[in-house]
């Protein structure tokens, strides 16, 4: 650290040294009022016996003294240039947008340099991110938050310099006539006022020569300096010029100003070069007035300014260009014009000189119109600068010489300054003689510069600043009698005593660069009665004057024409001045000429033997102007020096009471008097205060409080702290050089014996309330006396590399200032309570107190200050008083040392911030709001200050500033509702700094919070949850940046704009100012705001700015405007930067978090915390938190390592159990994520979920569970994903995120992609099959992970297939109960998930009526139950009984639920699968099979509940079961005994052919419909569902058969339904049998009626007919095989094989006979139980032999015979197939004849025609067959 130090005069060359210790007082020369001031001849004198000049000579002449540490010293580092931080959404992909734009970009200009982070001095260390820090306070700004504080001391930026304002430079640079320059003219320049007719400055004096004469010294001229307070229309140059005085008969002036062009010949320039280098005396030949400003000044327009205005165009206007631009602007030929500018300087061409005729006066400068001024034909040219005004030099004034812009504010060193203030001993102190007297040489000065003494500065309201002691004379007139050629000469004289005695040297030479003179001359006033002059003759004044001290004018006469020799003068009178009577005067004074001197010619007896000219009246005005900063013009200052002499210098009787009378008088000075002589009267009273006697010293501190209470209310300043007196501590004040002992002793003993005296009540007058409102003065008068005191006492004694080190203050002096202090402290207390502003100013005051005395002495010494103070206000004390106590903490801890300060005791850490962090915690339980905020902003602004302080940027010291801090955080820990009390702005700002603390902390100290006890490590982490909670970036939607904007949610915002929630509170302040700004066009840094390139894509605001301006006031001013209302308004540029400031500070807190977290995952991995080792629920609770919330790329790249880290640490028991919740979420955050379109997201999330998969392998060997997680959270996050999206037709279609995530889960298990993107993700390669510790093998097995992904794959397909249905779900039931089917095998993994699905089917099957697909969909849910419950051996049921009930549901399969038990996750599973819920569904189950009249199931499921019931000995519900299976079973022999056959359904197999049927095209299935369903309801049905699909480009065809379909002979463009109506096949059925299939021949037993083969018959024949006779009648027999047995979870199911058979006609006849045969026999043979059942065989027997006996009902029989057995089939029937027919229709006639007897014992009365009939028709049937087979008879 650096810092300056102060040293006596001896060692002012020595190199300068700077000390920690906080002194660094830098010397800084006075600068001379005006160059031209001879001031050396005064301080030669010998001033002993004058000790108050002696005084006001120190005053004047010492450096200033400045401690450069007093406002505090801070250098920050350069702030950090964020980078737009990219937040990507699922469906956005920023981060290639951005890299093509850059590419387009860099394309057109070259890269910039936005994008290379700059750390700019900040120490690079290993953290993941930035710190949050400079994000939450991006325009943290040390000198504003300072000036914040209440009683805030500003520094003076100014140093005290007598001139402000403007300072102008004039140079002379040319003169030309029209008539030629020949002879030398000389003139003088000074700033006029014309409307108060007075000069403001003296005369700065130019010649200039013709170019013959000159020489080569004089060719650099000098520029004349003048000062001006403000530009104002009436002040102007008065220029003067004047020549050689005119020859009589030579060559008149008015050669000058003819008005044809003539030039001179070469004998009248001949004559005038000779006559002008014989005459020395000259006379006024022309004047001309340029006013420097304009009218219109007012308007700081850079319009057209007025020609005669050389200043309006670039002076008026404040932004002056700098640099060289040497264009001509203009060239104007008017009177005083502007010719052209370069730079500042403008260059004036003055062309209305006018003639000086005769005398003129100041009246005809009024009017230069008056005919009596002719014009000069000539033009003087001028070069007129604008230079920095010279308060800022000393201060600015780099060593390159240019100007720094801003004002140095005495703290902030820029690195220029510091190394000028190094050189300042190498180029400031060159001697360098301007007019004989010394001047320090600016840096903007040139050797030739003269500074004209401004008049101004001795009529000026402030102090005076420097020597000046000198007398201006002006002669006015001289009127005599007759005319003469008249002169004066003046001189200055000591006495009167001799007339001959010489002058002394006190008149300064016109010419530059001579010394003091004797004398001067003014002008010559030729040939004039009434001489006038226009001359200004300076003396230099003694510096004590007695009243013999008188001025001389000798008048004289001089011939002006060449006789023999040059023309001699000759005296005519003197005229004298006592200086005592006169000098003060102000007005004209006149004067009598005296022919000739006599001795004592001043004194009073000596007039009488004078003789006058012109009868003794008073014929020479003349008037003086005294410009002095030695003699007091008030009598009672006089006084007071006078007494302060003799009471010094012991002449006076010592109880010095006039003195107390002088002292006690200074109340009674006039304001502009005291404050022009402050400074000495200051000194001397603090002279007395030292060492005087108590009366006296009592005496000069009352005077003194009153002075100084004067100055503070008499001047027009309006600080708390009088700029005058500032001036006076900060720089005046030197505490005597060291020439006496310290002042603050004495002082601070004198107010102490005061402030006791009030204590104990003695009335002490009003004086006691100003001495308070001054304290600030005198405290600070104490520490800078004291600070002087250590570093004179220890400058001599230290070496050269040394800090100078604290002084300690003797025990007297310390006990004398702790007694003060408590006084002080008392009067706040008390005043504060009475709520008086001056408490709080006293309060600040002695805050700033305790800060400056921390630099100087013993910082221990301070503290018990401190703790003085803090006893005073302890705890949480009343509002105001707390307040107080804030501030005081404020300003303490804002010193420069604050880090470095020591604690009380040597084994203390720092006693400061231990006190701070103490009180601050306090208030944040305070009631007052406003403190709480304060207290928050206080550490906030303090962290912030720490962190950009260039002396901390080393890590070593970032972690001591961490370590001195973190007990706060203990704190928050111990007592967290008082943070949970905090408003959210505060929280914020609290977790901000907690961050920062932990962020800088070793891990030793992280690791000690955490091993307290687990409460406090688990607090631990919800501080870290608040942060991310609080911090979150939160996108909106419609982003103006391609970044996307973080608006926040409208809220009502409080009445100051608040542009952002989350930024620290000063953001809003700083975006309200500069949206006040009109923003600049980029590059303009005016108003201090530099923009950063806005964003390529960032297009203007297409509205102007000051619309949007309107706009926000117009927000901002409906109370409650929102904070994204505000943000609207900002200008793009503003709001680009709030968000890219809140962009990184998300990023930053979300980095700073993982990298606690991945430090406490090491530090519970060797156990030494305490925590809850079960769950590691402070790490789980973050990741979700992480997770679960919105976070830049840049952190999703960071957080993949750590998360496999974390993995490989506690794998174990982050996949355990109790940590399923943790699991879950985690799971479907990085499912989430892998939907994202972010390629380098979305490559992470797989790389997350294979971590997951590894961690699933090495702690269970299988991934099951894991698998049943992730198939839940796929299914959660189904819900929140859009899976589809709408086509341009109106259609769905597969969206992009589905799309995403297909590919993700194939990545997953993608073994060749696996190892580059984990190298790309920044993980070792090998880190899925790594071998884990404590196992011998890797675990990893990419086959299951395979299964894994195709398992997740399927549920996503079933997700989507589903969500694609949409609008068809209530259309095509067919494909909703499918899609239904599904997903309930999907997510068979899931108990819960499988149930749900199967749920939702079943009352999709209900809606239908399907009631038996809904029956399975129950006991499917049941068996699910029930398998569980088996595999638990929990509840009643065995294997056995899972068997019996997959019997009914071959879905009920093994597989899917061996797993489910350990697949159970919580929230999901077990609780669910109860004996209950089992037997809940079987019911169910029941109900709707018994609705689908399938009632043999019925019975096997009531046969499983049964066993419950019986367990549980629920006899009523057993006795409700046997009732039930009573009626089961009556209704299945009510079925059996049916003479129709029952059938429970009829099937009809579909085919699809079509691209627009999709996934169905060229697919057969096999629908199960209900029994009354037709062929033709059901091509109604399908037609209208699919119709709905086609579009204009396809039509929909049924084919009518049930041929085979060949894909050529189809037409395309259109879609093909084949319909058939099919059979089921029984199990044991002979499908190779010709016979027809009877369905009523099945019927014959009980059985399930459970079918998966189907089969049809279609006739064809060989030759191409369609349909032929029996003898060509071929007929093929398809048979179908679905997938899956009907009744199924669905109405139809896919065929997966389809065999056919063909049989010959003769086969075909063949198998008719057998059929019919077989029917009778059937119906002959089966046993009936009783006689009471034969009606309905009767009816049965009578319908059977109907169809086959009575002739004329069925000549079946009869045309198989003449189609088979008669002519030419006959003969191409095989020999075989010929005796199988007859022999068929010889056993059809037996069983028929035997079928009639049968009937013939049945039938009663009223059948017996039947009978008749049946006989009748059997025998002509009989009779009928035995014309083709003969043998019939006899068999029958």
């Amino acid at each position: 650290m650096e810092e300056r130090r102060f040293f006596p005069k001896c060692l002012i060359a020595a190199t300068e040294k700077m000390s920690s210790n906080g002194h660094c007082f830098r010397r800084k020369p006075r600068q001379p009022v005006a160059a031209n001031l001879d001031i050396d001849s005064l301080l030669d004198e010998n001033l002993e016996q004058w000790p108050h000049l002696n005084e006001l000579v120190q005053c004047y002449k010492t450096d200033w003294i400045k401690d450069e540490n007093k406002y505090g010293h801070y250098e920050s580092v350069g702030s950090i240039s964020f980078q737009n931080q990219i937040f990507e959404g699922p469906d956005t992909d920023i981060e290639t947008e951005m890299h093509l734009a850059n590419a387009r970009q860099d394309k057109i200009e070259d890269i910039t340099d936005d994008d290379v982070p700059s750390t700019s001095g900040r120490q690079l260390t290993e953290h993941y991110g930035e710190s949050p820090l400079p994000a939450y306070e991006p325009v943290f700004d040390w000198e504003n938050e300072r000036s914040i504080i209440f009683g805030q001391r500003i520094p003076e930026s100014n140093m005290p310099q007598s001139s402000s304002g403007l300072k102008i430079s004039v140079k002379v640079l040319s003169l030309s006539f029209q008539a030629g320059l020949v002879e030398p003219f000389y003139g003088t320049i000074s700033l006029y006022n014309k409307e108060r007719r007075e000069k403001l400055s003296e005369d700065f004096i130019f010649r200039v020569l013709p170019s013959e004469m000159q020489d080569a010294s004089s060719s650099s001229e000098s520029r004349g300096l003048f000062y001006l307070d403000a530009p104002s229309s009436s002040i102007c140059l008065l220029i003067q010029l004047e020549k050689c005085a005119t020859e009589e008969g030579g060559v008149t002036p008015s050669v000058y100003s003819r008005k044809e062009p003539v030039h001179l010949t070469e004998r009248e320039k001949q004559k005038l070069q000779v006559w002008s280098r014989m005459m020395p005396y000259r006379e006024a030949f022309s004047w001309a007035i340029i006013p420097l400003f304009d009218s219109n000044i007012g308007s700081t327009s850079n319009g057209s300014a007025s020609p005669s205005s050389p200043l309006a165009h670039s002076l008026s206007g404040v932004n002056l260009q700098e640099g060289g631009v040497s264009e001509p602007i203009a060239k104007v030929t008017s009177d005083g014009q502007l010719g052209y500018s370069s730079g500042n300087s403008v260059v004036v061409e003055v062309s209305n000189l006018n003639k000086v005729k005769e005398s003129y006066t100041e009246d005809s400068l009024q009017d230069p119109k008056r005919k009596v001024h002719k014009p000069v034909k000539g033009v003087l040219r001028l070069e007129i600068e604008k230079l920095q005004a010279a308060n800022t030099e000393y201060d600015n004034a780099s060593e390159s010489g240019s100007i720094a812009n801003e004002v140095d504010h005495g703290g902030q060193l820029t690195d220029s300054t510091v190394n000028e203030w190094r050189n300042i001993h190498s180029n400031r102190h060159k001697e360098q003689t301007l007019n004989g007297s010394n001047s320090t040489g600016h840096a903007d000065l040139t050797a030739n510069d003269v500074q004209a003494f401004d008049f101004r500065t001795t009529i000026r309201n402030e102090p005076f600043l420097q020597l000046f002691h000198c007398l201006y004379v002006y002669p006015l007139t001289v009127s005599l009698s007759r005319k003469r050629n008249l002169f004066i000469r003046i001189e200055l004289r000591k006495d009167d005593a001799d007339a001959r005695k010489q002058s002394l040297e006190a008149m300064y030479a016109r010419e530059p660069g001579s010394t003091l003179q004797k004398w001067a001359h003014t002008q010559v006033a030729p040939g004039s009665r009434v001489a006038c002059y226009h001359d200004e003759i300076k003396v230099s004044l003694p510096s004590m004057w007695t009243p013999q001290h008188h001025l001389l004018f000798t008048f004289f006469h001089i011939d002006l024409q060449t006789k023999l020799e040059a023309p001699k003068p000759v005296i005519i009178g003197y005229a004298a001045l006592p200086l005592s009577t006169h000098a003060q005067l102000r007005s004209e004074i006149s004067l009598p000429i005296m022919k000739e001197l006599v001795p004592h010619y001043l004194q009073d007896t000596g007039k009488e033997r004078l003789d006058y000219l012109e009868d003794g009246k008073n014929v020479f005005r003349l008037r003086l102007r005294l410009c002095s900063s030695l003699y007091p013009i008030s009598e009672r200052i006089r006084d007071f020096f006078l007494e302060y002499d003799r009471h010094t210098l012991r002449t006076s009787p010592p109880w010095g009471s006039e003195l107390l009378e002088a002292i006690n008088s200074l109340k009674n000075v006039d304001s502009t008097a005291l404050l022009q002589f402050l400074h000495p009267i200051l000194n001397m009273l603090l002279h007395l205060i030292g060492n005087g006697g108590e009366t006296l010293q009592v005496a000069a501190f009352r005077a003194m409080v009153n002075i100084l209470t004067r100055v503070q209310q008499e001047s027009v300043d309006e600080a708390e702290r009088n700029v005058y007196l500032v001036n006076y501590v900060d720089y005046a004040f030197d505490d005597f050089g060291g020439r006496q002992t310290p002042v603050y002793p004495g002082l601070s003993t004198v107010w102490g014996s005061l402030a006791r005296s009030k204590a104990k009540g003695y009335r002490v007058g009003p004086v006691y309330d100003d001495v308070l409102s001054m304290a600030w003065f005198f405290l600070e008068l104490i520490v800078k006396s004291m600070a002087l005191e250590q570093t004179r006492l220890l400058y001599n004694n230290l070496s050269l590399g040394e800090d100078i080190p604290p002084m300690q203050l003797k025990e007297g002096v310390f006990r004398c200032i702790m007694q003060l202090y408590d006084c002080l402290l008392t009067e706040v207390h008390e005043r504060c309570k009475r709520g008086l502003s001056l408490a709080k100013r006293l309060n600040s005051s002695l805050a700033f107190f305790c800060y400056d005395l921390l630099s100087t002495i013993e910082p221990r010494q301070v503290f018990e200050l401190v703790s003085l103070y803090l006893d005073k206000f302890s705890g949480v004390c009343q509002s105001v008083l707390h307040e107080c106590k804030l501030t005081f903490l404020q300003i303490i801890c804002d010193h420069d040392l604050f880090v470095e300060m020591p604690g009380r005791d040597p084994s203390d850490r720092n006693y400061l911030s231990s006190v701070l962090i103490q009180e601050l915690f306090l208030t944040w339980d305070h009631d007052d709001l406003s403190q709480r905020a304060k207290a928050a902003r206080i550490l906030v602004v303090l962290l912030c200050k720490h962190d950009c302080d260039s002396r901390y940027q080393k890590p070593e010291d970032k972690l001591y500033i961490a370590q001195l801090y973190f007990p706060l955080v203990g704190q928050i820990l111990d007592e967290m509702p008082v943070f949970y009390n905090l408003n959210a702005v505060e929280k914020r700002e609290v977790l901000i700094v907690v961050l920062q603390i932990l962020r800088n902390l070793d891990d030793a100290s992280l690791v000690k919070a955490w091993q307290q006890n687990i409460a406090r490590t688990r607090l631990f982490f919800k501080l870290l949850e608040e942060c991310l909670t609080l911090f979150e970036h939160r996108k909106s939607v419609d982003s103006l940046l391609i970044g996307g904007s973080s608006r926040s949610p409208v809220a009502e915002a409080p009445m100051s704009p608040k542009y952002s929630d989350r930024l620290s509170p000063a953001i809003n302040q700083y975006l309200s100012e500069a949206s006040r700004q009109e923003i600049r066009p980029q590059g303009a840094s005016e108003n201090g705001y530099l923009w950063q390139r806005v964003n390529s894509q960032l297009s203007s605001p297409s509205q102007p700015f000051s619309l949007r301006e309107a706009l926000a006031q117009a927000q901002s001013s409906r109370i409650g405007a929102s904070t994204q209302a505000l943000r609207e308004s900002l200008h793009p540029v503003l709001r680009q930067k709030l968000e890219l400031w809140e962009e990184n500070l998300s990023a930053a807190i979300s980095l700073q978090i993982l990298e606690i977290t991945e430090k406490f995952s090491k530090a519970a991995a060797s156990h030494s915390i305490a925590t809850d080792y079960g769950k590691l629920d402070c790490m789980t609770s973050i990741f979700t938190s992480i997770f679960s919330r919105s976070q830049p790329l840049a952190f999703w790249k960071s957080l993949f390592p750590v998360f496999n880290n974390v993995f490989q640490l506690h794998g174990a028991t982050l996949m355990a159990r109790e940590n399923d919740r943790f699991l879950k979420q985690i799971a479907f955050h990085l499912l989430r994520l892998a939907v994202f379109r972010n390629e380098n997201i979305r490559k992470r999330a797989v790389i997350g979920l294979q971590i997951l998969v590894r961690s699933s392998f090495s702690h269970f060997t299988q991934t099951a569970r894991l698998r049943a997680m992730l198939t839940i959270t796929l299914s959660e996050l189904m819900s929140d994903v859009q899976v589809t999206q709408m086509k341009s037709d109106g259609t769905l279609e597969e969206s992009g995120e589905a799309r995403r995530l297909r590919k993700s889960l194939e990545e997953m298990a993608d073994e060749s992609k696996s190892g580059k993107s984990l190298t790309e993700c920044g993980l070792p390669e090998t880190s899925l099959v790594d071998i884990p510790e404590k196992s011998t093998e890797s675990k990893w097995s990419w086959s299951e992970v395979k299964f894994l992904s195709n398992s997740l794959l399927l549920a996503l397909d079933a997700s989507l297939e589903h969500a694609l249905l949409g609008s068809l779900m209530n259309t095509d039931r067919y494909a909703a109960a499918e899609s239904f089917y599904k997903l309930a095998m999907a997510f068979a993994p899931v108990p819960d998930l499988h149930i749900m699905w199967l749920l939702h089917l079943c009352d999709a099957h209900q809606e239908m009526q399907s009631w038996a697909e809904a029956a399975q969909c129950a006991v499917a849910v049941a068996g699910v139950v029930m398998q569980a419950l088996v595999s638990r051996n929990d509840g009643v049921w065995s294997n056995n009984h899972v068997t019996a009930l997959r019997k009914i549901c071959p879905m009920v399969s093994t597989e899917i639920t061996s797993e489910t038990s350990a697949a159970e996750v919580e929230g999901y599973g077990a609780s669910k699968l109860t004996v209950d819920s089992a037997v809940k569904y079987l019911q169910l189950a029941n109900k709707l099979f018994s609705q689908a009249e399938l009632y043999h199931f019925c019975g096997s499921i009531l046969e499983l509940v049964i066993p419950v019931y019986k367990s549980r000995r629920s006899y009523g519900q057993l006795a409700k079961c046997h009732s039930m299976l009573t009626n089961i079973y009556e209704s299945i022999l009510e079925q059996e005994s049916s003479p129709i056959p029952f059938t429970d359904a009829t099937y009809y197999r579909v085919g699809f052919y079509g691209d627009k049927f999709g996934k169905l095209d060229k697919k057969e299935y096999v629908y199960r419909e209900p029994r009354d369903v037709r062929l033709g309801d059901i091509m109604e049905k399908l037609s209208h569902i699919y119709e709905l699909r086609m579009d204009g480009n396809h039509t929909l065809h049924i084919i009518p058969d049930s041929r085979q379909v060949k894909a050529e002979e189809l037409q395309p463009g259109v879609c093909y339904l084949q319909i058939t109506a099919v059979d089921p096949v029984m199990e044991d059925e002979d499908l190779g049998s010709r016979r027809e299939r009877i369905f009523s021949l099945s019927t014959g037993s009980v059985r399930a009626r459970v079918f998966d083969r189907f089969l049809f018959d279609t006739p064809f024949t060989k030759n191409g007919k369609t349909q032929g006779g029996l003898e060509d009648q071929w007929k093929r027999r398809t048979v179908v095989q679905t997938q899956g047995s009907f009744p199924a979870l669905v109405n139809r199911l896919l065929v997966t094989k389809s065999e056919s058979l063909e049989f010959s006609p003769v086969e075909n006849a063949i198998g008719m006979i057998e059929t019919r045969t077989a029917a009778l026999r059937n119906e002959l043979e089966e046993p009936r139980s009783s006689d009471g059942d034969q009606l309905p065989r009767l009816q049965s027997l009578q319908r059977i032999l109907q169809g086959s006996v009575a002739v004329q009902v069925n000549s079946g029989v009869l045309s198989v015979c003449t189609a088979f057995l008669s002519g030419e089939p006959a003969t191409r029937l095989r020999s075989q197939e010929l005796q199988q027919l007859i022999a068929a229709l010889l056993e059809f006639m037996a069983v028929c004849k035997r079928a009639i007897r049968v009937h013939f014992r049945l039938i009663g009365d009223e059948d017996q025609d039947f009978h008749t009939q049946l006989v009748n028709g059997f025998q002509s049937l009989t009779a009928e067959l035995s014309h083709y087979i003969p043998a019939i008879l006899s068999e029958l």
